[in-house]
């Protein structure tokens, strides 16, 4: 900027350029007085908004602009022009304000432009405030790329702790899920409990049908056992045709109830592999969390000794621990 002087030849061009700038900067401008009437809506926002400032200037910004979070964005314009001090919103606490289109919509990875918003005070030369300015950042290359690598991150996640054939949660975290409820449950014992079951003769499957064959067996039984259990319930894939789900609040009658259920709806279930029909069944052992079990291990053994019973017995059937003749040592019969 030229230094003025008193030539008001100077001040006009030194103005023409502010207004430039204003127009062709590369970030949005609206300013707003106390009564929400637009006095600047600079090329930014005309060009991305399809809205000339003609229409704008002078005009009521919440009765002309659609889409505008109104309660939210009057609440910050108030906050400005009552503590004469700017407030500031990013993308990740509100994605879009004004509703404008992403400058790449294609190739950028949003139909929407991701922004920040800066609210700052004007304050007269007295020091009063009636007008803020609105400063709009399109952010969306920035917040795609860190929503592109977070879900990168989650879809490792989910594959370092998901069992590859049933998606259910694969042993290791399962195992780990179990010791979370151990330690809960020893601060505020709310019921929880165990059901454990296993695919009954598979071997005979996997022998009679092909391994195969044996597979669509444990995608079928875990697509069921998924459906069937609630969002709140943990269920996981303990080792070959051995699964585990972990109850919440649910009570050892409870558990009985579910684990019969599941039983059923096996027990009536066909898989169809190639020209072949497999019928199977399951056996089920249910265990509640009680003070009995000093640890998560001696838990996880006793569910097992219940299933075993089931197995022992003749499967296709339920047990829990509390009912099975068992002795005081906990030992685990797989």
């Amino acid at each position: 900027m030229t230094e003025t002087g008193n030539n008001p030849n100077d001040e006009i061009a030194n103005l023409h350029w502010l207004l430039t700038i204003l127009q062709n900067i590369d970030v949005g401008l609206a300013v707003v007085d106390s009564s929400y009437r637009v006095q600047l809506w600079n090329g930014f926002m005309e060009n991305y908004s399809r809205i000339h400032s003609s229409m704008l200037l002078g005009k009521n910004l919440f009765e002309n602009v659609p889409g505008l979070p109104e309660e939210w964005l009057k609440n910050k314009i108030k906050e400005v022009l009552m503590l004469s001090s700017p407030v500031t919103s990013s993308w990740e606490q509100r994605q879009t304000v004004f509703g404008l289109p992403s400058s790449r919509p294609f190739t950028g990875g949003s139909g929407h432009m991701y922004q920040d918003l800066s609210i700052i005070p004007l304050t007269s030369i007295d020091g009063s405030c009636s007008n803020v300015c609105i400063i709009v950042y399109n952010v969306t290359e920035a917040a795609v790329g860190k929503l592109r690598l977070e879900d990168a991150n989650h879809q490792l996640r989910m594959l370092s702790i998901t069992d590859g054939l049933t998606k259910l949660y694969n042993r290791a975290h399962w195992q780990e899920c179990l010791e979370q409820e151990f330690r809960k449950y020893r601060r505020k014992t709310s019921d929880v409990t165990l059901m454990m079951f296993d695919i009954d003769h598979f071997k005979h499957v996997n022998d009679t049908y092909g391994h195969p064959a044996g597979d669509a067996v444990l995608r079928t039984v875990s697509g069921l056992l998924k459906k069937f259990v609630r969002n709140s319930d943990i269920a996981g894939r303990y080792g070959g045709e051995e699964f585990c789900v972990i109850l919440m609040d649910a009570n050892e009658a409870a558990g009985r109830l579910v684990a019969e259920r599941f039983r059923k709806l096996i027990e009536q279930q066909t898989v169809q592999y190639q020209d072949m029909v497999i019928k199977f069944t399951i056996s089920l052992g249910v265990s509640q969390l009680t003070p009995e079990f000093a640890t998560a291990k001696d838990w996880m053994i006793s569910v097992d000794n219940s299933l075993y019973y089931s197995k022992e017995h003749g499967r296709n059937q339920v047990n829990v621990w509390s009912e099975i003749p068992h002795s005081d040592h906990l030992e685990a019969k797989n």
